[in-house]
């Protein structure tokens, strides 16, 4: 709590074939692109959840990835020869949210991990905070953002940030050991546990809802540092959407293992109802909450709390592509029957030839949900005057490939 990347084109006038001198004299001077300049661009900073993180996979089977396989093992390739990732584990997908279209570049500087602060994972892998952090090769995404955009012409920054502060990882990982490690009928829930309940006392909500303050208004500070005037950009800030149903919802039942072996799902009833009433709606309120306190002028809100109800991880009325008999993810109808977030992964179900998987895309938005987001993000975007919303879906199919969306 990652496609290649659009670069600007270079326009070049080549000299005029003339006889007289006097032409080429008065010709006006090229302008470089820089703020208010060339073309327009979204930039997106932040975490996973907007990097583009699991915008590999189309829902999930157990039978074969290759049902699911959307993009490929370069989905996460953003290098400028598409045969790497520029910086390790960021996983800035081709599916992601950045890419609206319609004349619009995208950049993404989000990466897999983040927080706000800049900082190293356990693995040795780079994770650029929204900060100025700059060891001469490593940047903070906030000095990326200022650098980038002295010399493209940034029209909306969108951002997604503080659910890795909140330890969201840990969280999962201790819920989903909670569930294998004790039988229904004497469970051990998460949502009790110290490690867990700590992240959401009453002072540590305040005191990440007052960091995630912080890394917005270095976002500012970037802008201004660029070159930009504070109502020349609007920052738009996006929340954190449900990635399980409530215990009800599931359809499969708490009772043995097919929870986990079958829906990478092993969640107790209990716990999804506490992920949901208690967890997402502490940090979807501490991201508001910082918004707000930042001072930030014109800051524009994208809610997607419920973005994807219905089309959740185990959750009734979708299924893995063999429970719905349906070939693979290009079959006609496909997006409205299988999920729109990834399984939860453990290390016997990812990471080999057979399981192209990694356990960071888990209970992440795969590719149908990514594109559903791009769909909301480029409803807010509102050709240049960009809005406030809440983001669901709006009916079934396709429209130019994505989902069906409405931002209300």
């Amino acid at each position: 709590m990652n496609p290649a990347r659009p670069r600007a084109l270079v326009l070049s006038v080549p000299a005029l074939l003339a006889s007289t001198p006097a032409i080429t004299s008065t010709a006006a001077p090229a302008h470089a692109d820089g703020p208010g300049v060339g073309t327009p661009w979204v930039v997106t900073i932040g975490d996973s959840y907007i990097s583009g993180e699991a915008g590999r996979w189309a829902g999930s089977s157990n039978a074969s990835s290759s049902r699911a396989d959307a993009l490929g093992g370069t989905a996460y390739f953003d290098n400028a020869t598409n045969t790497g990732e520029t910086i390790n584990r960021c996983h800035r997908s081709k599916s992601a949210e950045a890419y609206i279209g319609g004349g619009v570049s995208g950049m993404i500087f989000a990466c897999s991990g983040s927080r706000v602060a800049t900082f190293s994972d356990s693995d040795g892998n780079f994770k650029p905070g929204l900060d100025f952090y700059n060891n001469g090769a490593q940047q903070g995404q906030a000095l990326m953002l200022q650098n980038f955009a002295a010399t493209h012409n940034v029209k909306m920054v969108t951002v997604s940030i503080g659910g890795n502060d909140f330890n969201f990882a840990s969280i999962v990982q201790t819920c989903v050991t909670n569930w294998a490690t004790s039988p229904w009928w004497a469970k051990n829930y998460c949502s009790d546990d110290s490690s867990v309940t700590s992240n959401f006392t009453a002072a540590n909500v305040a005191a990440k809802r007052a960091a995630i303050a912080a890394a917005f208004q270095n976002v500012r500070t970037a802008m201004r540092n660029a070159g930009y005037a504070d109502g020349s950009r609007n920052l738009l800030v996006q929340n954190y959407p449900s990635p399980l149903p409530n215990g009800s919802g599931f359809r499969y039942a708490e009772s043995g293992y097919t929870r986990m072996s079958t829906g990478g799902c092993g969640f107790w009833n209990r716990d999804a109802d506490w992920a949901n009433g208690t967890a997402l709606s502490l940090i979807n309120g501490a991201v508001a909450g910082a918004a707000a306190d930042s001072g930030v002028a014109g800051v524009r809100t994208l809610n997607l709390a419920s973005a994807f109800n219905g089309r959740r991880l185990c959750e009734n009325g979708v299924g893995l592509y063999e429970e719905k008999g349906l070939a693979n993810w290009t079959t006609p109808g496909a997006v409205d029957q299988t999920e729109w977030v990834n399984q939860i992964r453990t290390a016997s179900t990812c990471c080999d030839s057979s399981n192209p998987y990694y356990i960071r895309e888990s209970l992440h938005p795969n590719y149908w949900a990514q594109l559903a987001t791009r769909s909301c993000v480029r409803r807010a975007w509102n050709g240049g005057a960009p809005r406030s919303g809440t983001c669901g879906i709006s009916g079934t199919g396709l429209v130019n490939g994505e989902p069906r969306m409405a931002l209300n």
